[in-house]
């Protein structure tokens, strides 16, 4: 048995690993060079769920798959919700798609992760295409946008080395105390940033002329929406000085630039625009044409890649679900009570529903109400393919062990698609249609076919072939400088409202793995270490310990995301542009007794 496979983890770095005598090692080919992630080191130290339940009580495979069948037959087929997370991005994952729709059950669209930024992504340049790790390598300026790769993408720091580093980021994170150039932005000011930086570039004749003419001509109506924003008044909200956009300027300019984003700057209803919006830099200093440059966010990872799956199905919104319509529920690698926004309106409508069925590795708060659980495969014990969103490998995930528990996503759709005289091909065939889009590069790895490594060289895949600016933008009337409420009269210390950040935690993934428990604030607030704070917003509340953090900006709390509670505090509205949840929207308030 091949002991190489991949990692499943919805990350940006999706690495080829080996496995034996039960232990996870890396491969040191391609970009995973010797090392893991936190979370794959430890993988084998969290326990997965070995047996079926129902109404709490431990039953047979046999007596789950009777069970299951007789929900789905006594539910009308509009009753029935499929409700698919992305905790194992590997393609065959989809094949539970082709039963549900098939059958006729409702699916979900929308995304709790990066939806508003790719929507913005594609309205500026008509399709979302990534930038390699590879030309991240090539580059000699990154711009750190938001994003934190010492927990999130832990495999692009070697690829830094002996490069100008500039971070802008509400947190001063890891990578910001050692940059070139580190600019602790007010939360949601992101958008504001990036016009000022183009108009700086204008003013100072920086733009590529030959880019900007034949790929960006509408530039001059965008450097006038540009002088809408106010200088002065904005550099203060933004907490920044005109000298630093001109240091940025200067070390920027001539050079191969990579501006590499995170998924926090969009989680908020403009949040297409901000990315729209840093794309203008790249485009106006024509970064698109050379080796080295560009913009990196989460790229399509099924580009040019056609799937064997049935998928026709009517849809319901993945951000605020109404689970209560429907009468069975069949939730897959997804943790809807702790990753869905507005957490107390997802319990309350979860809680009405007749049937919730939970297929999936861990126990967590879904699992612990479901009224049928089914023990999913490991990794490590089925074929799969997976893809990226962070470069164009496209990796075999080999079945490396044997295990007798569990069942595999192609295995629960077969049973079913047998019971219910659905129409399904052999697992070897769709594992085979996806191969067929693999291509061996020269380093005897595999790509997907037809992949540009340098996309967007030749234009756009817009109608014209050109960039598509912003038009228009709404200025954001609540920004003033936050400060406490001290009320020294009263038992109860109250802030005013705080800028709450949700970024991806270093010891957990969503909510798997390690997941913390604490709200960091800044010290000026007058609060200790592991003194208990009730954090509020108008959709909830939550109970937390205080860490003390000086990497936060006194506006601001950090949450991080798979925190308990946290999204108690979240709205369930969506991004003004894809459907994507804004988990940092609304604002927080402190309250101690």
């Amino acid at each position: 048995m091949n002991n190489i496979t991949a990692c499943p983890l919805d990350c940006y770095d999706a690495c080829s690993i080996h496995f034996s005598d039960k232990k996870i090692k890396a491969v040191s080919d391609g970009h995973t060079k010797g090392f893991l992630c936190p979370h794959l080191n430890k993988y084998e130290n969290y326990s997965t769920i070995e047996l079926p339940r129902y109404k709490g009580e431990t039953i047979s495979y046999e007596k789950m798959f009777s069970l299951l069948r007789k929900m789905l037959e006594v539910s009308k087929k509009e009753e029935v919700l499929h409700y698919r997370g992305s905790g194992n991005f590997g393609l065959m994952q989809g094949v539970t798609d082709h039963f549900f729709a098939s059958f006729g059950a409702t699916l979900t669209e929308g995304t709790l992760c990066d939806g508003a930024g790719e929507a913005g992504i594609i309205e500026g340049r008509g399709s979302n295409k990534n930038m390699p790790l590879s030309e991240i390598e090539k580059s000699e300026v990154v711009i750190i946008w938001g994003r934190n790769p010492h927990t999130t993408s832990s495999h692009l720091l070697p690829l830094l080395k002996g490069k100008k580093i500039i971070v802008i980021d509400p947190v001063k994170t890891q990578i910001a105390k050692n940059a070139d150039i580190f600019l602790q932005i007010k939360p949601r000011t992101d958008l504001y940033l990036a016009m000022l930086i183009v108009r700086f570039l204008y003013i100072n004749d920086y733009c590529n002329d030959d880019f900007v003419q034949e790929y960006a001509s509408e530039l001059e109506e965008y450097y006038e929406l540009t002088q809408t924003v106010r200088i002065k008044s904005m550099l203060e909200n933004i907490g920044i000085s005109l000298g630093q956009i001109g240091d940025i300027i200067e070390l920027i300019k001539d050079k191969k630039v990579a501006i590499v984003c995170g998924v926090g700057i969009q989680k908020y209803s403009e949040g297409a625009d901000v990315l729209r919006a840093i794309d203008s830099i790249a485009v106006v200093l024509g970064l698109f044409t050379k080796e080295g440059s560009g913009v990196a966010y989460l790229g399509n990872s099924k580009e040019n890649i056609v799937s064997p799956f049935y998928n026709q199905a009517k849809r319901v919104s993945k951000v605020n679900t109404q689970f209560d319509a429907f009468k069975t529920v069949f939730i897959q690698g997804a943790n809807p009570l702790a990753q869905m926004p507005d957490s107390l309106r997802v319990e309350e409508s979860i809680n009405k529903v007749n049937n919730i069925v939970y297929f999936g590795l861990y126990e967590n708060e879904t699992s612990s109400v479901a009224d049928l659980v089914i023990p999913a495969k490991s990794f490590l014990y089925k074929n799969d393919i997976r893809t990226s969103y962070s470069h164009n490998a496209m990796l075999n995930m080999l079945k490396v062990a044997e295990c007798d528990y569990g069942v595999s996503e192609y295995e629960l759709s077969a049973y079913l698609c047998k019971i219910f005289n659905i129409k399904i091909e052999s697992e070897e065939f769709y594992l085979q249609h996806f191969k067929n889009y693999m291509v061996q590069t020269p380093d005897a790895m595999y790509n997907v076919k037809n992949r540009e490594e340098r996309p967007y060289s030749k234009g756009f895949d817009t109608d014209d072939g050109e960039f598509i600016f912003l038009e228009e933008i709404e200025i954001d009337k609540q920004a003033n400088k936050i400060v406490l409420t001290k009320n020294r009269n009263k038992k109860k210390k109250i802030s005013d409202e705080l800028y709450l950040i949700t970024s991806k935690s270093p010891t957990s993934l969503n909510s798997q793995f390690n997941r913390q428990k604490y709200v960091y604030i800044n010290a000026s607030h007058g609060y200790r270490d592991d003194e208990t704070l009730t954090v509020s917003s108008k959709n909830g509340k939550v109970e937390l310990k205080v860490k003390i953090s000086s990497d936060l900006r006194d506006d601001s709390i950090l949450i991080y995301s798979g925190t308990k509670g946290v999204n108690n505090l979240t709205s369930s509205k969506h991004s003004y542009e894809g459907k994507s949840a804004i988990f940092q929207e609304d604002k927080v308030q402190l309250i101690s007794q």
